[in-house]
C-alpha cells in the first residue's frame, strides 16, 4: 500500500515538552505579526507527498510524522487533522502536546476554517483587529488557497496571509535544501527520448489551448527530462522547476547537483538551466501569451507571480488545467512494461528467500523482532541486481500492530514475534527498472478462527479485483466495489484506497488513475499500472491486507468497444495457510492455483535446490482433482 515514513509509538514527555515549547516560541512571533492563527500542511513548494526534510515543517512543530496531516495554532489552542490512516499513530504521537487530534471524514470533525473561526471568537487579543491566518504560499497549491480564503471569510470575515514562512523564525537547525547529484535515466529503460517527450507534452498544451506551462511536480519532472536523482527518501527525484515554452524548456535547480555528464546531456536535448531560486524572476520573464498552471499542483505563490506581474502591461493569461504529464506517464511504454516485470522478478526471488528464512526462523528459539525482519528483507532485496533502496519504509506489524494501516516499528514500539498469530508485511523496493511495492499478511502458526475468516474476506476481494475484466475508459470508482462487496456483507470495510499507480523507477504512489470509494474520473487505459491492496483492520486485535502489483492491458474488442483486463505483476506466493477454503468459490480457487503455478514457473529457475522444494510446497495447488 502507499506509504509513509510513519511511528506508531508514544512520545515520550521529553518530546512533547519540546513540542510545547516550540509552540510557545512560535506564539511569540504570531503576537509579533498579530496573527490569529499559523497553519502548516504537509506539503512543500511541489505539491510532493513526500518531502525532503527542509520541508517537514508540520512534522517539526507537531511532532507527528504522518505523510498526510495538517496542524493549526492560534494564540490558546492547537490542532491537527489527518485521515484514518493515521488515527492510532497520530493520537500516540500527540500525547503529552497541546494538539488536539481532528479526525478527517468523521461526523462532528469542524473543518479548519471553522475551528479557527470559532477560536478566533472565542479568544481574546489585546487587539481587535486579530483576524489574519498565516500560511506558506509557497507550500499551498492554487485550489487549496483559494478554498481557505473563501472558507475563512464565512467565518466572519478572517483574510489569509500567504508570504510568511513563520518558522524561518523559530526553526534555528532547519535542515538545508538537498544538493546530492542528478544522473540521467537510461533510455533503455525509459523508453523514449526526453526531445519525443517534450513533443507530446507540447501537443498536448496545443490542445488545452496554452502555449507552455510551469511542471512543478518533481516526478513529472524528472520523467520528462529522463533524470533521477535521491532528494527526497525513497523517491528518486531532486528539488526543481521546468519552465516548458512553445520553443525551449529550462530547468531550475541548483547547478552543484548537475555533473559534467547531465550538463552535456541537458545541452544535447536542447534544455536550458538556470538557478532554483531564479524560478520567480523566470516566471516574470515568460514571454508567451498564457501558461498553463495546475491549481491542484503549482504553489499559490508562484502563481501570484505571474498574475501580478507588475513589470507588463497585460499580464500573461494563467491557464488553469490539469497537467497533461501525469497521463502520458501513467501510460508505460514497452521497455517500461519489461523494466516492470524483470523488477518483479528479482523482487520476487528476494521474497521467497525471505518468506523461506522466516518460514526456518519462527519455529526455532530465535528471537525475531518487527525491526529484524524489516531489516532481514532489505538485506535479501540488496542482493539483487539494480537495487537502489526500498520505496517506502517497511511496514511490519504484528498482531495489533497489524490494525494500524500505516506502522513502522521503532525501538520503543519493537515486539517479539511469536509462532502464532499474523504478520503484515507491507514493502517495496526501488530497482533502477521498476518500482515495486507488495503486502503479504504472513501466518506465524496458529491462527483463529476469526483470523482466518477475515483473511479470506481480503483474498476474495482481492482475487475479485484481480479478475475483473472491464471497458476501456471505466474509473477507479467503478471498479472499487469488487474489492469490496464480500466483506461489505460482513459489515466490515476499509477507509484507505484499494489501489494507486506505481511509477516506473519513481514514487510508488503514481496517478492519475486510482482504485477507491470517492469518486476519481481518471480513466483507465492499457498501460496503466495499478496495486490491489483490499484490507480488514481491527483495532486492538490484528490486521490483513493483501498486495500485488497489477499492469492494465488489452482484453478483446467487440461492437460494444474495447475491453481491457489486468495482468498480475507481482512474483510472490500468497499464504493459503490462514485461508478458509470453504469461503471461496472455485473460480477464485482457480485464480489462485493458477496464480502460483505462475508464480513457480517464473521464480524456481533462478532459485537453488532448497528454495525451490520450499516454493513447490507453498504453491501447490488447493484444488485437488
Amino acid at each position: 500500500m502507499g506509504k509513509t515514513c510513519v511511528l506508531g509509538t508514544h512520545k515520550n514527555d521529553t518530546m512533547a515538552q519540546t513540542i510545547n515549547e516550540r509552540i510557545a516560541a512560535l506564539r511569540e512571533v504570531m503576537q509579533r505579526e498579530r496573527l490569529a492563527a499559523v497553519i502548516f500542511p504537509s506539503t512543500d513548494p511541489h505539491n510532493s507527498e513526500y518531502v525532503a526534510d527542509h520541508w517537514k515543517s508540520r512534522e517539526w512543530i507537531s511532532g507527528f510524522t504522518g505523510s498526510a496531516g495538517t496542524a493549526v495554532i492560534t494564540m490558546t489552542a492547537a490542532a491537527l487533522w489527518t485521515d484514518s490512516r493515521y488515527f492510532i499513530a497520530a493520537e500516540e504521537q500527540l500525547k503529552g502536546t497541546e494538539f488536539q487530534l481532528m479526525r478527517l471524514k468523521i461526523a462532528g470533525t469542524p473543518t479548519i476554517a471553522e475551528w479557527i473561526g470559532k477560536m478566533v471568537r472565542e479568544e481574546k487579543h489585546p487587539y481587535t483587529d486579530w483576524s489574519e491566518v498565516a500560511i506558506d504560499g509557497m507550500c499551498c497549491s492554487i485550489c487549496e488557497v483559494r478554498t481557505l480564503i473563501d472558507e475563512l471569510r464565512e467565518e466572519g470575515g478572517i483574510t489569509l496571509r500567504t508570504n510568511f514562512d513563520a518558522l524561518k523564525h523559530i526553526w534555528k537547525d532547519r535542515p538545508a535544501i538537498p544538493t546530492r547529484p542528478v544522473e540521467v535515466y537510461p533510455l533503455g529503460m525509459a523508453g523514449e527520448t526526453c526531445h519525443e517527450k517534450l513533443g507530446r507534452i507540447r501537443q498536448a498544451l496545443r490542445e488545452k489551448h496554452a502555449d507552455g506551462m510551469l511542471v512543478a511536480a518533481l516526478d513529472d519532472i524528472a520523467w520528462t527530462l529522463n533524470l533521477r536523482g535521491s532528494d527526497v527518501h525513497c523517491n528518486p527525484v531532486f528539488v526543481s522547476y521546468l519552465l516548458i515554452s512553445s520553443q525551449r524548456a529550462i530547468l531550475y535547480i541548483n547547478k552543484e547537483k548537475l555533473t559534467p555528464e547531465v550538463i552535456a546531456y541537458l545541452k544535447g536535448e536542447g534544455v536550458l538551466v538556470d538557478d532554483y531560486e531564479n524560478i520567480k524572476s523566470g516566471l516574470k520573464s515568460y514571454f508567451e501569451y498564457n501558461i498553463l498552471m495546475d491549481p491542484d499542483e503549482v504553489c499559490y505563490a508562484l502563481y501570484k507571480t505571474v498574475t501580478e506581474n507588475p513589470k507588463v502591461k497585460s499580464p500573461v493569461r494563467v491557464v488553469e488545467e490539469t497537467s497533461p504529464i501525469p497521463a502520458l506517464k501513467a501510460i508505460k511504454n514497452e521497455r517500461e512494461q519489461v523494466g516492470f516485470r524483470n523488477a518483479m522478478l528479482r523482487d520476487g526471488i528476494a521474497m521467497v528467500k525471505f518468506l523461506r528464512w522466516l518460514d526456518e526462523q519462527i519455529k526455532s528459539e530465535t528471537t525475531l523482532t518487527e525491526i529484524s525482519v524489516s531489516d532481514k528483507l532489505e538485506e535479501f532485496r540488496g542482493e539483487q541486481p539494480l537495487y537502489n533502496g526500498l520505496s517506502f519504509d517497511t511496514i511490519a506489524g504484528y498482531q495489533e500492530h497489524g490494525a494500524i494501516v500505516h506502522y513502522e516499528a521503532t525501538p520503543e514500539t519493537d515486539v517479539t514475534l511469536r509462532p502464532e498469530g499474523l504478520l503484515l508485511l507491507d514493502s517495496g523496493a526501488q530497482y533502477m527498472d521498476g518500482t515495486t511495492d507488495i503486502t503479504r499478511t504472513i501466518a506465524l502458526g496458529k491462527v483463529t478462527e476469526e483470523q482466518r475468516r477475515v483473511y479470506t474476506l481480503v483474498l476474495k476481494g482481492h482475487i475479485q479485483l484481480a479478475m475483473l475484466c472491464f471497458p476501456d475508459g471505466a474509473s477507479g470508482t467503478q471498479l472499487d466495489a469488487l474489492a469490496r462487496k464480500d466483506m461489505w456483507k460482513e459489515g466490515m470495510n476499509f477507509l484507505h484506497g484499494t489501489g494507486h499507480g506505481v511509477g516506473s523507477y519513481l514514487c510508488v504512489h503514481e496517478g492519475p488513475q486510482q482504485i477507491r470509494m470517492e469518486y476519481r474520473p481518471a480513466k483507465f487505459h492499457a498501460g496503466m499500472t495499478i496495486t490491489d491492496e483490499p484490507g480488514i483492520y481491527l483495532e486492538g486485535r490484528f490486521g490483513v491486507r493483501i498486495e500485488n502489483m497489477l499492469l492494465t492491458v488489452p482484453y478483446q474488442t467487440t461492437e460494444f468497444g474495447d475491453f481491457l483486463k489486468f495482468e498480475t505483476l507481482t512474483l510472490c506466493p500468497i499464504d493459503t495457510v490462514p485461508i478458509d477454503i470453504d469461503m471461496l468459490t472455485s473460480d477464485e480457487l482457480q485464480w489462485l492455483d493458477d496464480y502460483h503455478r505462475h508464480v513457480f514457473d517464473m521464480l524456481s529457475p533462478h532459485l537453488d535446490d532448497a528454495h525451490r522444494e520450499w516454493l513447490r510446497e507453498v504453491t501447490r495447488p488447493l484444488i485437488t482433482k
